[in-house]
Parts: structure tokens; sequence; C-alpha cells
């Protein structure tokens, strides 16, 4: 029997996490675990966490963020086994960089615009960059992080170029370019022999062309999509509800899926 209820709360919670992890008397799962196989699970808990921040959930929020926590533990864990680091690394570390990175606020260099803070911020990266062996690439598109979801790094693809003048000025050519990389995806989808791979090119190109509106009208595309979904399924669950008091779903028209779609629209 673990008696961790007296310990302080870090030094409790990593204890769970070393108990969660002990080659005899842990949890089956949790012992099996590897870096490799925590990510789908770290990915989905910070989705979770800003799902609940969109819901305006406090509660949830609070639960929400143990959960992300959990994975930053556990891979502090899986790195102290293997002799790396632990997780008191982790906080230095990240409070060292943190400091590091604001001059303005740590060192007494005075306050700055935001011009110059992005300015300051990037050179204080590319020192650090450079300090680990990793100056060599100076491409305005070096570092971006390989991580990232799509539609992140689509958007942050385009503000690096923008950054150095490849961008449009107005917002008219962006949706023109829209326009013509549906033309295309259409001639691809309708060609005498249609070909998967140019259709998934040319459908990546509309999502690309699509993410650059967004930015250009000051929007987070990941941001936007989350909402979307949220709404397109709180939508159908209404839209479930209407059907099923007529007839099954299975049973239902697209036409009566579509009207009931409709009347949930108009009471939104």
């Amino acid at each position: 029997m673990h008696n961790l209820d007296r310990l302080p709360s870090l030094e409790r919670l990593l204890a769970v996490m070393v108990a969660l992890r002990d080659p005899e008397t842990g949890c089956p799962w949790d012992k099996q675990q590897t870096f490799e196989s925590i990510i789908p699970h770290t990915i989905e808990e910070a989705y979770e966490v800003a799902n609940a921040i969109l819901h305006e959930d406090t509660l949830a929020v609070k639960d929400e963020l143990g959960d992300l926590l959990f994975q930053v533990i556990f891979y502090a864990q899986l790195a102290q086994e293997q002799g790396d680091y632990d997780f008191l690394d982790v906080v230095d570390n990240l409070s060292d960089k943190l400091i590091r990175r604001h001059p303005h606020v740590f060192a007494n260099d005075g306050q700055v615009n935001p011009e110059q803070l992005d300015a300051q911020w990037q050179a204080i990266k590319q020192q650090e960059r450079q300090a680990k062996g990793q100056g060599k690439d100076t491409s305005v598109l070096a570092n971006l992080s390989a991580g990232m979801s799509p539609l992140l790094k689509a958007d942050k693809l385009q503000k690096r170029c923008a950054k150095v003048g490849f961008d449009w000025p107005e917002l008219e050519p962006v949706v023109d370019k829209i326009k013509e990389e549906i033309d295309e995806v259409l001639v691809e989808i309708n060609a005498p022999s249609p070909k998967p791979q140019a259709i998934e090119d040319e459908v990546g190109d509309l999502l690309f062309a699509v993410v650059n509106l967004a930015r250009h009208a000051g929007v987070n595309p990941e941001l936007a999509l989350i909402k979307a979904n949220n709404k397109f399924e709180r939508r159908f669950r209404q839209v479930e509800q209407k059907v099923e008091k007529q007839s099954s779903l299975q049973e239902a028209s697209l036409a009566d899926m579509e009207l009931a779609w409709q009347q949930v629209k108009a009471q939104e």
C-alpha cells in the first residue's frame, strides 16, 4: 500500500508516477509505455484542454490540464529511468529559458514594442540554436517543428515567408487563389482517368490556400476548425433528435436531414 496522502502536492504526483512504473507492482499499461507510444495521448490531451476552454467549462479545464501535466510527468519519468534527466531538470531548464528569452522583464533592458519583441525573440532563439550547433540552416523556414499539426505548420510557413515580403498585400488575390485551386481539384476529379495522387495534391494545395485566407483574415486556422467541428457535432446531434421523432436516421432521406439541418441553424 502506497502512503502518499501526506506528501506535498508535487512530491506526491512524482511518487504516483514512480509507483505506476514500478517493474513489480506498477500498472501493466503504464509499465509498457515508451516515448513513442505516448505521443498520440499527448496530442489528444492538448486538444482536450483546448476543447474544455472553448466550452468555458472551468472544472473540465482543470481536469484536462491535469491530464496534460501527466504526459509531462510520464516523459520525465521515462527519461529518468534511462538516466537522461528528471522532472526537476525539465522545470529548471524551462525557468532558465523563460528568463533568457525575456531580458526586457528579468534583465532590466526596458520595455519593448511588439515589433522589437519579435525581433528580440527570434535573435535569442537563433543564439540558442547556434549554441546547440544548429545554426547552419539560414533559411527563413529553418527550425520549424516537424511535430506540429499540418494546419499550424502551413500557417507558420506562410508567416515566415510574409516576413521577407513573399506575400500578397491585398485579400483579393488570396481569394482568387482559392478559386483557382478549386478549379484544379475539379479538373483532376473529372479527368477521363482520375489519378488519386493528383487529386490529393490539388486538395492539399486548396487547403494550403484556405489557411492563407485565414491568416490574412487574422484567424487561427486550427482554432477555427476546432470550433467548426464542435458546431457541426452540436447541430448534427440536434438533427438526429428531430429526424428520430418521425423515423429512424437510417430511413430518413437526405432531404429530410437537410430540412432538419436548416431548422437547427435557424433556431441557433
